[in-house]
């Protein structure tokens, strides 16, 4: 059980495994953070990185987001096209400092009611945990649905002849 936010699916695709990755690989652009100038040129919807059936990807964004779904995708080959199996999670930075906080407050709250019996205080502190989670739920859902709707209408696009 993952308590943190999260949200897989599967596709299934008529195009090949090749034509998927293709599809991904021209909408996805390998970044070097340091470079803005090159960064912004571009008009790929993801960046990340595309290896043999394999993908990490997360949208491309102009301002910082601790929420930004990463895309982990694994493409799988059938007779008639491929199937994708897709986890959508926070950034591991992301989630280590929503766990971080989590663990502070519960001792916060732990120490309010052993020391000084204030369960005011510990209440407040555990409120504030939840709500912290509940934030990042609600604000990694939007941005999931963002990312899923760019990443699917990138996968129905149309071949050119």
């Amino acid at each position: 059980m993952n308590i943190f936010p999260h949200h897989s699916e599967i596709l299934v695709s008529s195009f090949s495994c090749e034509e998927v990755a293709r599809k991904i690989a021209a909408m996805t652009k390998r970044v070097n953070y340091l470079d803005y100038s090159e960064y912004s040129k571009e008009n790929c919807q993801f960046n990340g990185k595309i290896g043999d059936n394999r993908f990490r990807l997360s949208l491309m964004i102009k301002r910082a987001d601790s929420f930004l779904p990463l895309i982990n995708g694994k493409i799988e080959p059938t007779r008639t096209g491929c199937i994708l199996f897709l986890k959508y999670t926070l950034f591991p930075s992301s989630t280590f400092f929503l766990a971080f906080w989590s663990m502070v407050t519960l001792l916060m709250a732990v120490l309010f009611v052993l020391y000084d019996n204030q369960w005011l205080y510990a209440s407040l502190c555990l409120l504030a945990g939840a709500g912290n989670f509940a934030f990042a739920w609600m604000y990694f859902k939007s941005k999931l649905k963002q990312s899923q709707m760019i990443f699917h209408q990138m996968l129905s696009l149309q071949e050119k002849s």
